[in-house]
């Protein structure tokens, strides 16, 4: 990971570049997930399992964590 990354963030957080939201780069096949707003922490994934959670997200699977 030598290489600077490209961080994605969603549509969803606005264009306001001080709004904290989730950041997704991919680096050597990994898909590296941070909060912008604490860059140093970063989570590694997979396309497979990143893919699991979204879907789990939009089924309402996590629903009762959040309500």
């Amino acid at each position: 990971m030598s290489a600077a990354l490209d961080w994605q963030k969603s549509s969803f957080s606005g264009g306001d570049d001080n709004q904290n939201c989730v950041e997704l780069a991919e680096a050597d096949g990994q898909i590296l997930l941070r909060e912008s707003d604490a860059p140093g922490t970063i989570i590694t994934t997979d396309r497979a399992k990143l893919r699991a959670f979204l879907l789990g997200v939009e089924a309402g699977e996590f629903d009762h964590l959040v309500g």
